[in-house]
């Protein structure tokens, strides 16, 4: 198993106007990132093959996918961030609105706020990601060890370029011609990403499956309290052991 950081995230600094926010002019660019990552680690690992992405992170795998620049086995999407809220806001008006905002102003400025306090997690941030306590404030410790990873909100230029690659997939034809088994999780509570994109995207996909869960989970699967967490690691077994047999 290997982990990546994606360009200006994580532990591969930041590319915002200020040391916490996150941004990028054209999502293609991580997606050449992956295919490099990929034609290097692919030769080196003898298959099948699962490629696996949360959120941001989900979408980037799938447009990945998509357009051919990697070519897995199997796929497994935690929470993708397929679509923006609010969802009754049609995706044009949305990456309308991003590239007017960025157009007004220098685009690596944040596009939301983040904390009252500097070098703080916002208040109420928990509340959008799990119900478990104790898992949410491993983050603050991770960020108390290593500093490095301390990630704000993004920024307009990301905004308008994750508007613009929505709008991408979900042109006729962008997912339907994707003939790779692809597990899709999410929480219809989901407060960060649309849910309704997540469902139409597994009913598009040739051969992809959906799971989703109701008001007990929220926006990170895989950090939710046991009874979700539990349940997503056994689909995601599930899921695995049917199409790629050992």
């Amino acid at each position: 198993m290997s982990a990546a950081d994606w360009r200006g995230q994580a532990g591969s600094g930041r590319l915002g106007a200020d040391p916490v926010t996150g941004h990028i002019d054209d999502f293609a660019l991580w997606i050449a990132d992956l295919a490099a990552f990929w034609r290097q680690w692919s030769t080196e690992r003898p298959g099948p093959r699962v490629l696996a992405g949360h959120s941001m992170g989900g979408h980037l795998v799938l447009r990945a996918v998509a357009e051919g620049a990697v070519e897995p086995d199997a796929l497994v999407l935690s929470a993708p961030m397929l679509g923006f809220l609010p969802e009754f806001l049609p995706a044009v008006v949305q990456q309308a609105a991003a590239a007017l905002m960025s157009r007004l102003g220098d685009p690596r400025r944040p596009a939301w706020k983040w904390s009252e306090k500097p070098g703080e997690l916002p208040a109420g941030r928990e509340a959008l990601l799990t119900h478990d306590a104790e898992r949410y404030a491993d983050e603050s410790w991770w960020r108390g060890a290593r500093p490095e990873l301390a990630m704000g909100p993004g920024s307009w230029g990301w905004t308008r370029a994750g508007a613009a690659s929505n709008r991408l997939l979900a042109r006729s034809g962008a997912l339907e011609k994707i003939d790779v088994p692809a597990l899709l999780l999410a929480a219809e509570c989901d407060r960060l990403v649309s849910p309704r994109a997540i469902r139409r995207a597994a009913a598009r996909l040739p051969r992809g499956e959906l799971v989703a869960f109701g008001s007990e989970a929220r926006h990170e699967l895989l950090r939710e309290a046991d009874p979700v967490r539990d349940r997503v690691l056994a689909a995601i077994d599930e899921f695995l052991d049917r199409h790629l047999p050992k």
